[in-house]
């Protein structure tokens, strides 16, 4: 849970810059691929990413620009990123102007319970995090490059001038 907007702040650029570097990476021929028939698309994971940021923050009374949740994805991987990138802009602007670390205290009724506003934004970084996980599996699948977020990826350790783990 946040007490501070300034470490939700700190903590949201750097969540931003990883998926950031992961919708970057998108082709738009990877957008359908999926783990299995019936579950989401590479495209439908990284649209929901996007549009989780505003649908959540509408639940606290922050209203951001829409970018509408039941809308499909979009058909390139380069409007995701672009939509992703000015949610998490919208966002932080709007927490900037609206909120303040004592509003952080307040309670909203988020999905049937009540979650104090520093809640919903640890979970909505918790989410981003757990959705980014799944965007790496599907780009795997995909036959797409994964950048490294939390330390080199497999590709990236001869960069390093370190052999790759065996395992």
């Amino acid at each position: 849970m946040f007490t501070k907007l300034d470490d939700f702040f700190a903590s949201h650029q750097q969540a931003s810059e990883a998926t950031i570097k992961l919708l970057d990476n998108l082709t738009d021929e990877s957008l359908g691929q999926a783990i299995a028939p019936g579950h989401r698309t590479l495209g439908q994971v990284a649209w929901h990413i996007a549009t989780t940021i505003p649908e959540m923050m509408r639940r606290t009374g922050l209203e951001l620009p829409v970018l509408d949740h039941e809308t499909p994805p979009p058909a390139t991987g380069k409007e995701i990123l672009d939509a992703y990138r000015r949610a998490s802009t919208e966002l932080r602007e709007a927490l900037k102007r609206e909120w303040s670390d004592a509003q952080l205290l307040e309670t909203d009724d988020m999905y049937g319970e009540q979650w104090t506003r520093g809640l919903t934004l640890r979970i909505l970084l918790d989410h981003e995090v757990h959705h980014r996980g799944q965007l790496t599996v599907l780009m795997r699948q995909a036959g797409l490059t994964v950048p490294g977020i939390y330390g080199p990826a497999k590709e990236e350790w001869a960069r390093f001038g370190m052999e790759t783990p065996p395992y």
